[in-house]
């Protein structure tokens, strides 16, 4: 009998855990989720969304950039993404005298859109299983893989990929890549052919009191009243291929383009987007939630919380700085408050106790089965967390205390090296430059974007906790000197380091460079030799934490086999890992706490309600104001005149989805996503769909902005608006 009811409860667990639960393979489609996804009302056939060999949804949807997706929605080669996609961008365009981050930028004719130098956009050609071939491939070169390493090596795997390709077709076709990625801990294997554009141009962003309304305030919250969208478009050279940025490019023609529906949403309407999800941890096991929550996000919460009061301090204080550091700030907010998010879920919906069941059902399957491999590759992965805590914990203060929070601690010193090389051969040439080189790596590093005074007054906060929580013998060595020659006193080292390095200030590398060059005080240079030690110090760690990696992913490979026997080979969804997926839900509020019930859609009422001119998160535009005061929202109100803002869903997304194109069931464009509610952050550890919402931005407010409020009626022309 509790035999049957464990059965019972299990069976439960796994139905509700699968609503509108998935970050689906395309090509999968017709086997796993397309049936149920009509039955949701869905007008299209799997072949409408992934064709390989024509035209489908799948060839208007692009990768932005590394970390972000976007979406075509013109036959000119425009794309929609969102303002956070497209932040660092605008403010490498942004000046005192032209700020588009406060202003907003509108290109009124293509020859004033602005180039970006670096930024990228990705097409998937092909999606193929290549599974039996790379598991034939890890059998003949077991050999060579002393280490065991190959079954997920990006470099061994992207080797198979261009030997499958073959060299004359990757020269063929210019701008086009192939690349094998490994899926459910290199159970399962996928080939990617791609083709990657790389004049990228800036065509329009509303100003950030639209694009960014609420900021860190709002962000990871619902309801949302942000118009979180950029404009960009994509150009080639004259035969439509990828080319680095050329006057003479011309936008690109793409194979297909979104059409942009104004017809708005309903609650329970059917939704789906594509985009590229970075990262899921779905088959945690209840040992690595109890690590991620306790080293990872604690340390994370702590070190971000101190970086950023001092970052914000500065910024509040003086405009050039605030633009200097508004992109750093909102980077690492966001990672802030996701931490935050995550441990609150863990703790409130016991993610350790649904993971423990996750774990027993395999337990208990193996045992019936004589499977005893997956019991012992449970049991490794548990010894391998409890192993490695100390040194994780250590990894991640090092690298959210020092290497990601202390700007000088990446100065370039290997150009100091160089130099001190030519100084004591006497080799003139060589010193020359060597000069020449260390001149040029300390303006790449004290780039307009930098400010001494701020890196300094974020060290000394940072540097104090790191030594409050990191024991004596385990700091860098360079930094024993706070006890050792500064009597425990962290802001007269800091001080040292910044009035005594050729770092420290652009008048001391001046001086240094009309000095007569001395070895002696390169070799003792207090910041020079603080970053070498917190290097050593990352590179010491990162081989002692590395030990534990190749056993965990041999263990987790077994695991998730386990898993995949037990269930079928495409029960589950993969976990994200910057990919093409397809996510499907509804268009539903939802009810946060007992008596707190959210709505569907926010409008630009809210927008007024949240006005506060004395925050810089929610000023609103004077011209935004009049809009909404002469109600002249033309064709892009609702049915009772008000102005939509944003929507929320049931899809399930994480970091990566940001910019993803929401379509309705014709596949018509209806909004962009760009966040998710706090209370459903946990989902990327384990999907919550009575709470998990993804926050998008309505398309009728995105085209509102465009044309009634900066007046690009040009860009609102390309489009095929369907009404």
């Amino acid at each position: 009998m509790r035999k049957t009811i464990f059965t019972l409860l299990i069976g439960l667990f796994v139905s509700v855990a699968f609503a509108d639960e998935g970050m689906w393979m395309l090509h999968l489609l017709k086997q796993q989720k397309l049936a149920e996804m009509q039955a949701m009302g869905l007008k299209l056939q799997d072949t409408d969304i992934y064709d390989p060999s024509g035209s489908s949804l799948k060839d208007a949807v692009v990768q932005f950039g590394r970390g972000c997706t976007g979406e075509v929605i013109s036959s000119q080669g425009l794309v929609l993404t969102n303002h956070h996609c497209g932040y660092g961008q605008i403010q490498s365009h942004s000046t005192l005298e032209h700020n588009y981050l406060e202003t907003g930028f509108w290109a009124m004719s293509k020859a004033e859109e602005l180039p970006n130098p670096g930024l990228t956009v990705t097409f998937i050609e092909k999606i193929e299983d290549v599974t039996d071939y790379v598991l034939e491939s890890l059998e003949k070169d077991k050999e060579k893989d002393v280490d065991g390493v190959f079954f997920l090596s990006p470099r061994y795997l992207n080797s198979l990929a261009r030997e499958l390709a073959g060299a004359e077709y990757l020269e063929a076709n210019k701008g086009v890549d192939v690349e094998i990625k490994p899926f459910h801990n290199g159970n399962q294997y996928y080939m990617f052919t791609k083709k990657i554009f790389s004049d990228i141009r800036l065509v329009g962003a509303p100003p950030s009191s639209i694009g960014k309304f609420g900021a860190d305030t709002d962000n990871w919250t619902w309801p949302r009243h942000s118009g979180d969208f950029a404009v960009f478009r994509i150009y080639a050279d004259k035969d439509g291929n990828p080319a680095e940025y050329a006057e003479d490019n011309v936008p690109l023609q793409p194979k297909r383009w979104l059409k942009v529906s104004t017809k708005g949403v309903e609650e329970n309407d059917f939704a789906m987007l594509l985009g590229f999800p970075g990262t899921t941890n779905k088959f945690y096991t209840s040992w690595e939630v109890q690590e991620r929550r306790d080293i990872d996000n604690a340390v994370r919460i702590n070190m971000r919380e101190i970086r950023q009061e001092a970052m914000l301090e500065e910024m509040l204080d003086n405009p050039e700085v605030n633009i200097q550091y508004a992109s750093k700030y909102s980077g690492s907010t966001n990672a802030y408050k996701n931490a935050i998010g995550t441990s609150w879920a863990i703790g409130l919906r016991d993610f350790e106790a649904q993971k423990r069941v996750q774990q027993d059902r395999l337990l208990n399957w193996a045992i019936e089965n004589d499977k005893p491999e997956y019991v012992d590759a449970l049991k490794e992965i548990k010894r391998i967390v409890e192993n490695r805590a100390d040194l994780r914990f250590r990894s991640w203060m090092l690298n959210e205390g020092i290497l990601r929070g202390i700007e000088f601690s990446t100065i370039p010193y290997l150009s100091v090296d160089s130099l001190i090389k030519a100084i004591n051969d006497n080799d003139e040439v060589a010193k020359e430059e060597a000069m020449l080189k260390l001149m040029a790596d300390y303006r790449k590093f004290a780039d307009k974007d930098y400010s001494a005074d701020v890196d300094r007054k974020i060290a000394k906060v940072m540097l104090a906790e790191y030594t409050e929580l990191i024991p004596y013998e385990n700091l860098p060595l360079a930094l024993r000197a706070i006890d050792d020659d500064f009597e425990g006193d962290v802001d007269a080292y800091v001080d040292n380091l910044f009035e005594n390095s050729i770092f420290g200030s652009e008048e001391n590398m001046q001086a240094f460079v009309s000095s007569n060059h001395d070895v002696a005080q390169l070799e003792n240079d207090p910041m020079i030799n603080f970053a070498k030690s917190v290097r050593a110090e990352s590179v010491e760690l990162r081989d002692a934490v590395s030990v534990y990696d190749n056993p965990f992913d041999k263990a987790r490979r077994t695991y998730l086999q386990g898993m995949l026997e037990m269930d079928g080979p495409y029960t589950h969804f993969p976990d994200a890992n910057l990919t093409l997926r397809l996510s499907y839900g509804q268009v539903k509020g939802y009810e946060a706490r007992d008596c707190v019930n959210y709505g569907h859609q926010t409008t630009l009422e809210g927008v007024m309600e949240k006005e506060d001119a004395d925050s810089w998160e929610f000023v609103v535009h004077e011209n935004l104001k009049e809009l909404y005061r002469t109600k002249d929202f033309g064709r892009y109100q609702m049915a009772n005149g008000q102005m939509p803002i944003c929507f929320a869903a049931t899809t399930h997304t994480t970091g990566g989805n940001s910019g993803s194109p929401v379509m309705n069931g014709k596949g018509e464009l209806i909004g962009i996503n760009f966040d998710r509610n706090w209370e459903g952050v946990g989902g990327d550890i384990q999907f919550l769909p009575d709470y998990q919402r993804s926050i998008i931005v309505d398309i009728r407010y995105v085209l509102f902005i465009i044309d009634k409020f900066a007046g690009a009626t040009h860009l609102i022309e390309e489009m095929d608006i369907v009404d």
